[in-house]
């Protein structure tokens, strides 16, 4: 089974042909096809290809199923005797996508 590291919003990410991950919000609609040209590992089986820090002519393609946003997460700071408390909350946009292709 061939795999990929891709990075993509800052961040690294192992794929294969069918997975379906959560990245950062990316910048076109759901249903369309988006191309990964930072491939930094490709390994098939045995073989293993490792970029320096990019591998040539090497891209993983994705369609985009839909845009969302996380759960909240809090944000407290509290300083205890002092009357300090501050509260915040976050939600983080993503983009989940699914892989279709690995192209060497």
């Amino acid at each position: 089974m061939s795999y990929a590291v891709i990075k993509t919003g800052g961040k690294q990410y192992r794929v294969q042909q069918g997975d379906v991950l959560r990245v950062e919000l990316l910048a076109a609609e759901a249903g369309a096809t988006v191309t990964f040209d930072q491939v930094l590992l490709l390994g098939d089986g045995e073989a293993i290809s490792v970029g320096t820090p990019l591998v040539e002519g090497a891209t993983v393609s994705a369609t985009i199923r839909r845009h969302g946003r996380a759960d909240k997460i809090r944000i407290i700071k509290f300083r205890r005797r002092k009357h300090y408390k501050r509260q915040q909350g976050h939600r983080q946009h993503f983009s989940e996508v699914e892989i279709t292709g690995i192209n060497a």
